[in-house]
């Protein structure tokens, strides 16, 4: 279990406020890109190579973004032995809305009633997939303001990402990620460090309610990604340079400042593109670059290009992605494995990428390191901000529980159950008919969940939605007696029969789409 909260919020400013304890759940199933490439008709590569994915997760229609959050947020409480009474903010970044008013977070709040623990604020935050961002940012605004009541905040930012056939469609993803925040955490936020862009397009959207779909606009929203990130970069850049000034220092700040770096994912590859574009973002800005040995070695020819001329240069794009190759690998490649294996989060995907680094590194070797995390959400808003890691990483430390509590995150991929693209095919066909469908009864199998996970058990003629928790042990009920318990009670259908049990820990293992970047 992560340190108590402090039980005041008096005196100076807390110290360290950030990330104490992260938790990410992904669908039990997934689908291989490969077979999905024959599937479709396409090239062998298309998804593969050109959009650097091996495999996606998705949902049937047992699951939905409140099963998705209830499922992580009671797996984080379990597996770090917290109590719901000491959580005083919950606040949920998604894009996936089944319910123009009703919030998820109040869905979630339905695991605090044993607790009796009603004084907890926050609500939904949406702006595509910044949303988990945005909440995030609000969590530690709320620790460090006069609000705070010493307790801790708990962020989740969840989605499921569904496309119409055709070429977005193996960009999807399912997944969610809790958080949570206090003082003193190992990976505490570096304030002041923060670089936003927000600007109006409509590169990304969702106008039709009655559809999971959005549209997309795909050369724009690629636009719109990597132009959100020139700016993030070079605001960064300024309030950090200006610090180090105060500082005394005149040292210039560059990528090799960062330890790691991860970004918002919609696919592999343009990750690895947009770590290219931060190095031509370095070499423009450098006033006396050496082209002769160093990592600029050969690119005197892009000296005078435009950064907002190269957003579709393939020569600057093939020359960069050449240039930063090293780069990549230390520093960025590690944060794809969740990216890779499962898809696109939206909303979480960035801090899957986070996770991802944390679960393939030992608490050693991310002590001191600072973490630069790019968030994006279409439509559009971003932010660069940095994260610096504790230097503590004794044993039993909380960078040493963080780690080790998402070590595992290769043992679950490797877990999952792999379906044929036939089957894929016919569960999105299922989900496109029965959205927001009344009185419905969900066809999947419960039988292949994770122990643990939360589902769908029935919607009624009023598109209440009522939700049961797959056994983790014998001892918990069956979903028959779970029908029998519902009929014969008189609480509503929105209240969640089973019981809160311990969860036990899980053993710890010693080319782009015409549609878009899938928000």
């Amino acid at each position: 279990m992560p340190g108590p909260a402090p039980t005041s919020c008096l005196g100076p400013w807390p110290k360290d406020v950030g990330i104490i304890a992260m938790e990410l759940y992904f669908p039990s199933q997934y689908v291989d890109q490969a077979e999905l490439e024959q599937y479709d008709g396409v090239p062998a590569g298309k998804y593969t190579i050109g959009l650097g994915q091996a495999q996606m997760g998705f949902c049937s229609d047992r699951e939905d973004i409140n099963s998705l959050c209830l499922t992580v947020v009671q797996r984080l409480m379990e597996r770090n032995n917290l109590s719901y009474d000491s959580v005083g903010r919950l606040e949920v970044g998604t894009e996936t809305i089944i319910d123009k008013s009703k919030s998820v977070k109040t869905v979630i709040m339905q695991l605090f009633e044993d607790s009796g623990n009603t004084d907890v604020e926050g609500i939904d935050t949406t702006n595509a997939c910044y949303g988990g961002t945005a909440a995030l940012f609000n969590a530690v605004n709320w620790v460090e303001s006069s609000s705070w009541d010493g307790r801790y905040a708990l962020v989740v930012a969840g989605d499921i990402a569904v496309y119409a056939t055709g070429s977005a469609r193996p960009t999807g993803g399912a997944g969610a990620v809790a958080m949570l925040v206090g003082p003193n955490a190992p990976l505490a936020f570096e304030r002041g460090l923060r670089g936003t862009h927000m600007q109006h397009a409509y590169d990304f959207y969702k106008p039709d309610l009655m559809s999971e779909y959005p549209v997309v606009d795909g050369k724009l929203s690629i636009e719109c990604y990597l132009s959100a990130l020139d700016r993030c970069y070079s605001v960064y850049r300024n309030k950090i340079h200006a610090q180090w000034q105060r500082e005394g220092s005149e040292n210039r700040f560059s990528l090799e400042d960062f330890g790691f770096l991860v970004f918002h994912s919609p696919y592999c590859k343009l990750v690895q593109k947009s770590l290219a574009r931060l190095m031509l973002n370095d070499f423009l800005s450098h006033p006396r670059p050496d082209t002769e040995t160093g990592p600029f070695t050969g690119l005197e020819a892009f000296r005078d290009v435009r950064p907002e001329d190269t957003y579709f240069d393939r020569d600057v794009e093939k020359a960069f992605m050449k240039a930063s190759a090293d780069l990549f690998e230390r520093k960025t490649k590690p944060s794809l494995l969740i990216s890779n294996q499962n898809g696109n989060m939206y909303t979480p995907s960035v801090y899957g990428c986070l996770a991802s680094v944390l679960a393939q590194r030992t608490a050693p070797q991310l002590a001191g390191q600072r973490i630069g995390v790019f968030s994006y959400g279409s439509g559009f808003a971003a932010t660069l901000y940095s994260l610096r890691v504790t230097q503590d990483h004794t044993p039993g430390s909380s960078l040493d529980k963080l780690v080790s509590s998402i070590s595992d995150l290769e043992l679950r991929l490797n877990s999952r159950r792999k379906v044929s693209p036939d089957v894929f095919s016919e569960n999105m066909k299922l989900r496109e008919e029965t959205h927001h469908l009344a009185s419905y009864i969900p066809r999947g199998s419960v039988d292949d969940l994770f122990p643990g996970t939360w589902y769908l058990m029935r919607v009624d003629d009023k598109h209440r939605r009522e939700y049961a928790r797959q056994p983790l042990d014998e001892d918990l009920p069956t979903e028959s007696e779970l029908n029998h318990m519902n009929s014969s009670t008189t609480k509503t259908v929105e209240h969640i029969p089973s019981p809160v049990k311990k969860m036990p820990r899980i053993p710890v293992a010693t080319e782009s789409p015409k549609n878009g970047i899938s928000n």
